[in-house]
């Protein structure tokens, strides 16, 4: 019965893959598809054809990776036909091919063992990619070339700059200025090393330099550059377990070594799973036996606890050998502890129960441990300020310690910036890596705010004077009126003026006005005035005008350019100005003096960001003496305090204030200054209007290494 299942089972999945193969050949044949995939090595090197059941009207577009070295080709409106998605080749450079399909597209990719350029040839409905054959004849895989700009100069062309720089990862960047992008570069492995041939270029007499870059703190210890023939060499010396990557930008070359990272926890290094594939189909199969299957496929050495039992039925197929071990542990509940190649399996509960137990005996160690002293000399951080940050006081008078054990202690010496630690060795060697991170020279910051007022001020006046005097002398009974021996009538102000002689008229003064609305004075200046009197000398009369007007224009700017250098997230100040004396009345009733401030202060805090912007945290106070008040003079302020990020150079309005201040004024003689154009002369206009502006500009720079900013 079951062996009858079993055929039923076999001729339904015939059926289904019979069906799945005729649908691909149809959308083959509607879109163009992927017949077969071989690999031959001609001339010396590792050749792939892809045969398609149709012409391919153009060369499909790739990339090259570095880490995992390999190419992949991007085929649009093609699907694969070919009945497999996997090619195991292990042919030279070539370990294996892999064909993904998404929707109409297709992706080729070329698994190498090590990075490698390649060049692709269009031959009838066949498809041929040669990888190139790399200049060095070492076998290891560790070994590389990578070539760059395939379009190379015809001339010979100067290297423009080489520089070092370190990233902040710890990363090594060489930084290599070409003459332009053309310029072929050749980039390979070389013992403990990287060779770099800049080809058909020349080197300047300047940059024929052997650069030592140890203190750095990179893999990279030193950069030598030379001339060789119509290339440029450069050696890149390394140390350590190091990887690198290079890319070109326009005309920029540059090469990064990094330290390699390793997590001896892991089975495999790298993302994911990628060790090599395995397939496994057990029914029923003891674990113990299983892993054994293991460790022979991976060569590593596995001691199973003799906890760990069972049976387990799996059927794997191109699985990574550390996923498929990881899928066992979990199935059967079991942990692992690798120690250099050797794997110890157990139950995760007695795992973790050895851990701990390894942990208690370490800390009980850690507390016999002798106790050594060790000096740190600080360069740019206070010894002072370092001891704070890695002890504090306890709530018994003891130290606590966040850094050391709580055996270890710490003192600092002023006078030379030292620090000395007591504490086990581990302990000590703690406090280097962080003193490392912690004893750094802080960038600096030059800031510089620029203060522009403004002032644009009008004023206008006019006004008149009109007055009249009538003077008739003593006729002997004609009437009129007697004045101290003179008879006079004035209209307007009435003077009285000494008598020359018993019975002759007196002087007559003809500032008597009955219409008085002079000017006003603007800016502490007198209007100017134009008078004129009328004299009618058979009647004794007269008749004085007197027109004033007066008309003010200024414009004033005051620019106040304060500037400060900090450093890092350091607050600084710089103020300018006058204290003002003024009294106040002391407690026992008596008075003091105190002063108050009228200055142009400037207090920030900058933060450089990761981006190399600044952050200001600004107040800005601009201050300026006002009037007098009951012998205590007031302060005009104008203040202002925020928050802006701004770029490195760059300038930004903070702030800004606007005043305007118009006024329109006229005074006349009711009804008469009414009266069109006549009306002018019993009336005063005084107009004035006074802007005032105030804009705060702030340009933050950040200092380079190399120097001060200007």
């Amino acid at each position: 019965m079951k062996q009858n299942n079993s055929k039923f089972l076999a001729r339904c999945r015939g059926v289904v893959v019979g069906v799945s193969v005729i649908f691909i050949a149809l959308s083959a044949h509607a879109q163009g598809a992927i017949n077969k995939v071989s690999a031959s090595v001609q001339a010396g090197s590792e050749t792939l054809r892809i045969d398609f059941d149709r012409p391919l009207a153009i060369s499909p577009t790739g990339f090259a990776t570095q880490s995992p070295a390999r190419i992949a080709l991007d085929l649009q409106g093609v699907v694969n036909a070919s009945g497999k998605s996997a090619y195991e080749v292990n042919l030279g450079n070539l370990k294996s091919v892999n064909i993904v399909q998404g929707g109409d597209r297709s992706r080729i990719v070329l698994n190498l063992k090590s990075p490698s350029t390649y060049k692709t040839e269009l031959q009838g409905t066949a498809l041929y990619l040669t990888l190139e054959a790399s200049s060095s004849t070492s076998a290891t895989v560790s070994n590389s070339s990578v070539a760059f700009a395939e379009g190379q100069n015809k001339d010979i062309l100067p290297l423009k700059d080489i520089d070092f720089r370190r990233s902040a990862d710890g990363a090594g960047r060489i930084i290599v200025n070409l003459a332009n992008n053309q310029i072929g570069v050749d980039l390979k492995q070389q013992g403990k090393g990287i060779a770099v041939e800049f080809l058909r270029s020349s080197i300047p007499e300047g940059l024929r330099r052997r650069l030592d870059v140890s203190d750095f703190g990179t893999p990279v210890q030193t950069v030598a550059t030379t001339q060789s023939g119509e290339n440029v060499r450069m050696l890149i010396e390394s140390s350590g377990d190091w990887e690198h990557s290079a890319y070109q930008s326009d005309e920029q070359f540059v090469i990064e070594i990094r330290q390699r990272k390793v997590d001896l926890t892991k089975l495999t290094q790298g993302p994911g799973f990628s060790g090599e594939k395995l397939s496994l189909n057990f029914q029923n199969i003891e674990v113990r036996s299983l892993l054994q299957v293991i460790a022979d496929f991976t060569n590593f050495n596995i001691v199973t606890s003799d906890t760990v039992t069972g049976a387990l039925t799996l059927r794997l197929k191109d699985v990574p050998w550390d996923q498929a071990l990881q899928i066992i542990m979990d199935a059967k509940g079991l942990g692992m502890k690798k120690s250099g190649s050797v794997l110890w399996i157990a139950p995760k509960d007695e795992i973790d129960a050895r851990t701990k137990k390894d942990f208690e005996s370490a800390q009980a160690i850690q507390k016999l441990e002798p106790l050594k002293t060790q000096s740190f000399q600080l360069n740019y951080a206070k010894a002072s300020d370092i001891v704070a940050q890695i002890t504090s006081a306890g709530s018994n008078s003891a130290s606590s310690t966040r850094f050391l054990s709580e055996r270890g202690s710490a003192i600092s010496e002023p006078r030379t910036n030292q620090l000395f630690v007591t504490d086990t060795p581990g302990k000590l060697e703690e406090v280097r890596l962080l003193l490392s991170s912690l004893d750094v020279a802080v960038r600096q910051v030059l800031i510089e705010a620029r203060i522009v007022e403004a002032s644009d001020t009008f004023g206008r006046s006019l006004g008149v004077r009109l007055g009249a005097t009538d003077l008739r002398a003593n006729r002997g009974g004609d009437g009129g009126y007697a004045l101290n021996g003179a008879n006079r009538v004035a209209f307007g102000t009435t003077y009285s003026n000494a008598v020359a002689s018993s019975g002759a008229g007196g002087t007559v003064n003809t500032t008597g006005n009955f219409v008085n609305l002079p000017a006003q004075g603007i800016g502490g200046f007198d209007p100017a005035s134009f008078a004129v009197s009328i004299f009618n000398s058979a009647a004794n009369r007269f008749l004085n005008l007197e027109i004033s007007a007066m008309e003010a224009d200024g414009k004033g700017k005051i620019v106040s350019s304060p500037r400060v250098v900090t450093a890092d997230q350091t607050k600084a100040s710089i103020e300018q100005g006058t204290e003002f004396p003024y009294p106040v009345t002391a407690p026992n009733g008596g008075t003091v003096i105190a002063f108050k401030k009228a200055v142009l202060k400037l207090e920030v805090t900058p933060q450089i960001t990761p981006e190399g912007n600044v952050i200001l945290d600004l107040d800005v106070n601009k201050d300026s003496p006002g009037e007098v008040l009951n012998n205590v003079r007031a302060i005009n302020t104008k203040h202002i305090k925020t928050q802006v990020l701004v770029e490195n150079g760059g300038t930004v309005v903070i702030g800004g204030i606007f005043e305007l201040f118009e006024n329109e004024s006229e005074n006349k003689v009711p009804f008469l200054g009414d009266i069109p154009a006549v009306g002018n002369l019993f009336k005063t206009k005084t107009k004035s209007a006074n802007k005032q502006e105030m804009m705060i500009f702030i340009t933050p720079k950040v200092i380079s290494d190399r120097g001060p900013t200007r």
